[in-house]
């Protein structure tokens, strides 16, 4: 079985990053994260480029892909609030390794783009263009529904299993009767990445698996992608793959191999080869 990681990050021009619990270290590199991929017995990996504590790390991922690029994808970004990057929409998937887009509207500021009509301009050029679109679409649920109902050609992608980030355990469910309600939206996945961070307990994380199970449940194996973002996980690379590869006995058989690698790369239109 191939095992296909849906999001790490790489940088190299900050001091620490700046964005949650990330390693506390100056750069992060594609043969860093390689090493340990090896290691966990993963075989290719999603890059998010970290824009937001590296400027340059959309360029640093797709040197990644064009240097690796049977081990590496992007997802990749440009500045929403420069007017003149509008065009780079058109031929973006022509970048060596890109897929796709990824902006997590983490900050107020950015999140406020979503209400005051600045990124409808976005959502029909990434939809005419065919480029899957990724968003921490969890801390703002019924504005990402409503893109997604407008636009039903955009395919969306719901980051971090699409739960409330801020939450750990049970709190972060609280949105989860929305959450799947959204499965009957064709057009909307999610990426199960950074699922042992919800837990406050030790690894096997079991009392965040019903949860799991119940988006898995809504959603199938086409729409959910297993991932780690593993410079923020709270165990190893390999328990984050076991996880879901032996702790879980509801996702066995083709279901288990669409999660871990087939459905992520259909749904973003990586021809890797399995």
């Amino acid at each position: 079985m191939k095992i296909i990681d849906a999001q790490v990050h790489i940088w190299s021009k900050t001091v620490v990053p700046t964005s949650g619990l990330h390693r506390k270290v100056s750069q992060f590199t594609a043969e860093e994260v390689l090493r340990e991929m090896d290691e966990a017995g993963v075989d290719a990996a999603l890059i998010h480029p970290p824009s937001g504590w590296d400027p340059d790390a959309n360029a640093l991922a797709i040197e990644a892909a064009r240097k690796y690029p049977d081990r590496f994808a992007v997802m990749g970004q440009f500045p929403l609030d420069r007017p003149e990057n509008r065009k780079l929409i058109h031929g973006w998937r022509d970048q060596p390794g890109m897929m796709g887009l990824r902006w997590p509207l983490l900050l107020p500021e950015h999140q406020k783009w979503l209400y005051d009509g600045s990124l409808e301009w976005l959502w029909p050029a990434a939809e005419r263009e065919g480029l899957p679109i990724a968003m921490m679409g969890g801390i703002f649920l019924p504005k990402f529904r409503d893109i997604a109902e407008r636009h039903p050609d955009l395919r969306m992608i719901l980051d971090h299993c699409g739960l409330n980030r801020n939450g750990r355990d049970a709190e972060a469910f609280i949105h989860l009767d929305e959450l799947v309600a959204m499965a009957k939206l064709p057009n909307v996945a999610v990426k199960a990445t950074g699922a042992p961070h919800y837990s406050t307990e030790a690894y096997p994380f079991r009392n965040i698996q019903d949860g799991l199970h119940r988006i898995f449940d809504a959603f199938g194996p086409k729409r959910v992608f297993w991932g780690t973002d593993i410079t923020r996980m709270p165990c190893s690379y390999r328990q984050c793959v076991t996880f879901f590869t032996e702790e879980m006995p509801w996702l066995k058989g083709q279901d288990l191999e669409d999660v871990m690698g087939r459905s992520l790369c259909a749904w973003i239109g990586w021809d890797y080869k399995f």
